[in-house]
C-alpha cells in the first residue's frame, strides 16, 4: 500500500501539484519542472517519524520531474517541501535535476545529447563586469596574487574581457577570500596551498569541491543554467533569436544566414557598434538584454564564458560531470560572442582555447555550491 500526502508549505499558500500514478509494481511521483525551490520528501509514517530527503533523483520527462519508486508493501505519505534558501546577492539558485545535454537541431558533432544529472548550485546573474574585476584584482594583488593580464572592459559596467583562464582561476579564489569564503583551487592534491601565482593546470583533484568559494562552472551546470529550465530549445527563450534579446553578429535567414537568426542585416549588433556606442569592443552592458528562466542575464551572446573542463568529445553524462581528468589542450568556452554568429549563441553550441589565451571575446562569471 502506499499513500500521498500532497504537502506544501503553510506560509505560501499555494498548491504545489504533485501526483502519483500506479505502473506494475513502481509508482511514479511527478510534478511540474517550473516548479523551483521545492524538494521530495517521504516518510513512512506521518507521526511520529521524521521526512526524509533519501530519493531518487528525479528525471524529466515532457516537462515533469519524474521520480520512479518500488513498491515495497509497506506505506509511505510524500510530500514537496518548500526549501527555504538565503540565495548570494547577485547570484541566482540552479536547482539540482536531470537535464539532456546538448542537441541534435543543427548538426553539431561535439554536443550529442546525453542525460545529465546535477545539483543544486548558486551562479551570477551578470557576467563580471569590468569593474567588479578591478575591485577584486586590486584586493588579490595587495595579497600576493599575480596575474596574466590586468583584464579590460569597454566601460566600467560592460564585461571584463583579456583574461585568460589561469587568471579567472586565480581571481575567483581571491573572491573567495575577500569575502571570507573558502578557496576552491589549490596546487597541490592535499588541498593546503592555495593557487595565487602562475600558470598551473590544476585538475578535479585540485579543487575542493565541497568548499563554500566562488569557482568556474562545469560545461554541464553552464548548460543546465542557460537552459533556464526549458528543454530542446536552441536558446535561453526558444528556437529563435534577434537583436532584441542578444549582442551578436546577425547573419539573418533572410539573407541566406541561418533561418533562426531574426537579425535585419549581416552585421554587428548596431546598438553596439554604432554612433556613441561603437567604440570596440562591441560588448553590451551586463544585465542589458533580458534574463532567462533562471533570472541568468547574457547566457546567450556578449562574451565567451571560461567554464572549468578541459575541452574533449564526447563530453561525459551522468551525475555532477566534470570533465577529463587533463591535463589537455584546450578549456572549454560557453555561450557565443559579440562577434560571432547565431550559430554560437545556442545553448549546445561548444568553444574551446588555450588556457593561457586572452582575447576581448572572452570573459566570464563564477558560481557557488549550497
Amino acid at each position: 500500500m502506499l499513500a500521498l500526502f500532497a504537502g506544501v508549505h503553510p506560509v505560501l499558500a499555494q498548491t504545489t501539484p504533485l501526483s502519483i500514478a500506479l505502473e506494475g509494481n513502481q509508482v511514479v511521483l511527478s510534478w511540474p519542472v517550473t516548479t523551483t525551490n521545492w524538494v521530495l520528501q517521504g516518510t513512512p509514517s506521518l507521526s511520529p517519524a521524521p521526512w526524509s530527503t533519501n530519493l531518487p533523483a528525479p528525471v524529466v520527462v515532457n516537462g515533469q520531474n519524474t521520480v520512479t519508486i518500488s513498491i515495497s508493501g509497506t506505506q509511505h505519505f510524500y510530500e514537496l517541501a518548500a526549501v527555504v534558501v538565503t540565495v548570494p546577492a547577485g547570484m541566482a539558485l540552479i536547482p539540482a535535476g536531470a537535464f539532456t545535454m546538448g542537441d541534435t537541431l543543427d548538426g553539431e558533432l561535439d554536443a550529442i545529447p546525453t542525460n545529465v544529472t546535477v545539483s543544486a548550485f548558486y551562479m551570477d546573474v551578470n557576467l563580471v563586469s569590468s569593474n567588479q574585476w578591478q575591485s577584486v584584482y586590486s584586493y588579490a594583488t595587495n595579497h600576493g596574487y599575480g596575474f596574466d593580464y590586468v583584464g579590460s572592459g569597454k566601460t566600467a559596467n560592460n564585461p571584463v574581457q583579456t583574461v585568460d583562464w589561469y587568471d579567472v582561476v586565480k581571481w575567483s579564489n581571491a573572491r573567495s577570500q575577500q569575502a571570507g569564503l573558502t578557496p576552491m583551487y589549490y596546487t597541490d592534491a592535499g588541498l593546503t596551498q592555495v593557487y595565487t601565482n602562475g600558470d598551473v593546470d590544476i585538475t578535479n583533484a585540485n579543487v575542493n569541491w565541497t568548499a563554500n568559494g566562488y569557482r568556474l562552472p562545469t560545461e554541464a551546470e553552464w548548460e543546465k543554467a542557460a537552459r533556464g529550465g526549458l528543454s530542446g530549445q536552441r536558446f535561453p527563450w526558444g528556437d529563435t533569436i534577434s537583436w532584441s534579446q542578444a549582442n551578436y553578429f546577425g547573419y539573418p535567414g533572410s539573407l541566406g544566414g541561418y533561418a533562426y537568426d531574426l537579425a535585419t542585416a549581416i552585421d554587428y549588433d548596431p546598438a553596439f557598434s554604432g554612433g556613441d556606442n561603437g567604440d570596440y569592443p562591441y560588448t553590451s552592458p551586463v544585465g542589458y538584454f533580458a534574463p532567462n528562466g533562471y533570472g541568468l542575464y547574457d547566457m546567450a551572446g556578449n562574451v565567451w564564458e571560461w567554464c572549468w573542463d578541459w575541452y574533449a568529445t564526447p563530453y561525459a553524462g551522468g551525475t555532477d560531470p566534470r570533465g577529463p581528468v587533463g591535463p589537455l589542450g584546450n578549456r572549454v568556452l560557453r555561450g557565443g560572442d559579440w562577434g560571432n554568429s547565431a550559430y554560437n549563441a545556442r545553448c549546445a553550441d561548444r568553444y574551446n582555447n588555450y588556457p593561457s589565451g586572452d582575447s576581448y571575446s572572452i570573459g566570464f562569471r563564477c558560481v557557488r555550491g549550497l
